[in-house]
């Protein structure tokens, strides 16, 4: 599975029906734990970004966070544990109607938090939006980890 986080700051073409009407500059947006039943709407989000977010199995509903507003989910983002030592943040998706207010760093900030909660020892995430991760405390480790990708479906 290849994962590549969407650049945060560029606006993207797409409706979706789970995110609130543009335009609505004093909505009240909420980042909480996602809820049983709401995996549907957090696909439809995530198949916003088909390039960017290659997806074929997504977390348990339990290890994802969504930004709320109005009703409908506008942003997501999971922590998927691997072990006391490793967890993954993925699956970070908002809205493009909602980009550039903060939305992503904020669920990034709850999965951390989780994280630290289960007293795991180091995050990871990957992506092809490195300076993002970086303002949110992660690091780009060159020559330390390498990640390395085998391509199995014939593509270059």
């Amino acid at each position: 599975m290849t994962q590549r986080e969407p650049n945060p700051d560029r606006a993207r073409a797409g409706g979706g029906n789970d995110a609130a009407a543009p335009g609505h500059s004093q909505e009240r947006i909420a980042v909480r734990p996602a809820k049983a039943g709401e995996l549907p709407a957090i696909r439809r989000l995530i198949g916003l970004y088909p390039d960017e977010l290659v997806q074929d199995e997504l977390p348990r509903i339990s290890s994802f966070f969504v930004a709320e507003s109005e009703g409908s989910i506008i942003g997501c983002c999971a922590l998927q544990v691997y072990s006391r030592r490793l967890a993954e943040v993925r699956s970070l998706a908002i809205h493009p109607d909602f980009r550039g207010k903060g939305l992503a760093a904020q669920l990034v900030d709850a999965c951390r938090r989780r994280g630290m909660e289960r007293r795991v020892r180091q995050l990871f995430a990957v992506t092809s939006e490195p300076g993002f991760f970086e303002g949110c405390g992660f690091t780009v480790h060159t020559g330390w980890k390498t990640a390395v990708f085998a391509n199995l479906d014939g593509d270059p």
